[in-house]
């Protein structure tokens, strides 16, 4: 079996994060560890804390599961200090790793931030250059790129400027947009995955699933378009599920094909 490291925050409410991750590789089809560097008090409404773990800690946990099963790709999701994304970035480093999935999250689904303005800088200059792909949102793309994106054609704009700036291949999530939910993936050359909008309120935890997807497929030996356009039907399958729970956004069913919810 192929195996995958997730290196995120907790989420208390399993919707996101961590647990969104884990989930999201037992789905696909591999074998899932994890690196906590945050722990958060949050569900449905918001995020109502956030305690980063200290940075020895981190890299003793990265040592313990490189030094043993080493994974075959690492999905990095919320990091929320400049401290800990170079501890991040110097263990990865370290064991040369591969197939690196960059989750940008500096805001929540609900709009809760969870990036420090200190972290953006040094996530840009420390873990773009190690990542393999970064998923960026439309809102954290405006942040990237320094303009609003508003249409297919600034999406188009953003990715390259993102791309030309940090040398690193983009999936520009489209779901912000009024009309489409089509993603664009740019590596000096668009690609354009389409699917249905889906009206679903419960998005918790998009981001989180879709990278972690995108890690199981490279670990799985898929090329990276090939690892989008597989993880974007999974996600597309786990919001047509419909699940509802909690008082806000809720969170996917992401064993959806194995326990479909019983609308």
């Amino acid at each position: 079996m192929k195996t995958a490291l997730t290196i995120a925050g907790s989420d208390s409410s399993g919707g996101a994060g961590i647990q969104a991750d884990l989930k999201s590789f037992a789905a696909n089809g591999v074998f899932g560890m994890s690196v906590i560097n945050s722990v958060t008090s949050q569900n449905t409404t918001g995020v109502f804390g956030v305690y980063d773990i200290p940075c020895d800690v981190v890299a003793s946990q990265i040592d313990a599961v490189f030094k043993d099963i080493f994974p075959d790709a690492v999905k990095i999701g919320m990091v929320s200090s400049a401290e800990i994304i170079s501890t991040i970035a110097d263990r990865l480093k370290y064991y040369n790793t591969k197939n690196i999935v960059l989750d940008t999250v500096m805001v929540s689904t609900s709009g809760c931030k969870l990036l420090r303005d200190d972290a953006i800088d040094a996530l840009t200059s420390v873990l773009f250059p190690i990542a393999d792909i970064i998923t960026p949102n439309l809102h954290e793309a405006q942040i990237l790129c320094g303009f609003d994106i508003r249409s297919e054609s600034d999406m188009v704009r953003a990715a390259d400027v993102i791309y030309n700036k940090y040398n690193v291949t983009v999936l520009l999530k489209g779901g912000h947009l009024a009309n489409t939910s089509n993603d664009l993936l740019y590596d000096g050359n668009e690609t354009w995955f389409e699917a249905v909008r889906i009206d679903n309120p419960n998005t918790h935890g998009t981001g989180c699933t879709l990278s972690s997807a995108i890690a199981a497929n490279l670990a799985k030996g898929m090329d990276i378009k090939t690892a989008v356009k597989s993880a974007k039907d999974y996600i597309t399958g786990a919001l047509s599920d419909m699940l509802d729970l909690g008082k806000g956004s809720g969170p996917l069913n992401h064993m959806y094909k194995f326990y479909p919810n019983k609308k």
